[in-house]
């Protein structure tokens, strides 16, 4: 399995994966809003090319993982989603090795951390804990239990407020 960073060749596969990944959560008939988020985080000012990432196996891509430029408070850090594998491929390490590779690109571009809502049973792993533990409050109260922040080598306490995603989040 190869990581790479996405090439427009890639767009209609990354909505591929995106739409199979989150199809049992959406109504039959319509297309997940993760594929529809992902389109909005590539037109906006939010976009950070060299952290939208594509597990590439057999020649096919198998997954795909974006962080964006978020906010605490004026600092700048990375807010992690969507990550999608297919479900034929869960299970198999796609997701892991999507993880680990934008965890350590960000952390070699020197952001400070990553901020992402998302499930109790899978972050954790890697290294996520609850952001209320770094004084960061979500944009929204009753996300509080699933909003994860993982630190990276550049961060520092003072890093705490409100968290801000881009506009693209925000508008689901």
């Amino acid at each position: 399995m190869l990581i790479r960073r996405e090439t427009p060749a890639d767009v209609a596969a990354i909505r591929a994966v995106h739409s199979a990944a989150f199809a049992k959560t959406t109504p039959p008939g319509q297309v997940p809003v993760e594929v529809g988020l992902v389109d909005a985080l590539r037109a906006g000012d939010a976009w950070l090319p060299e952290l939208s990432l594509v597990a590439q196996r057999d020649g096919e891509i198998a997954g795909h993982v974006v962080c964006t430029r978020g906010h605490v408070a004026e600092t700048p850090v990375l807010a992690l989603g969507p990550i999608g594998v297919p479900p034929q491929l869960q299970g198999q390490g796609v997701g892991a090795a999507l993880m680990h590779a934008v965890l350590g690109g960000g952390d070699a571009l020197g952001e400070p951390m990553v901020v992402l809502l998302g499930h109790l049973d899978y972050y954790p792993m890697f290294g996520f804990e609850p952001a209320e533990t770094y004084g960061i409050t979500p944009p929204v109260p009753d996300w509080g239990s699933h909003f994860q922040v993982r630190a990276l080598a550049s961060y520092r306490p003072s890093i705490r407020g409100e968290f801000r995603y881009a506009e693209p989040f925000m508008q689901l």
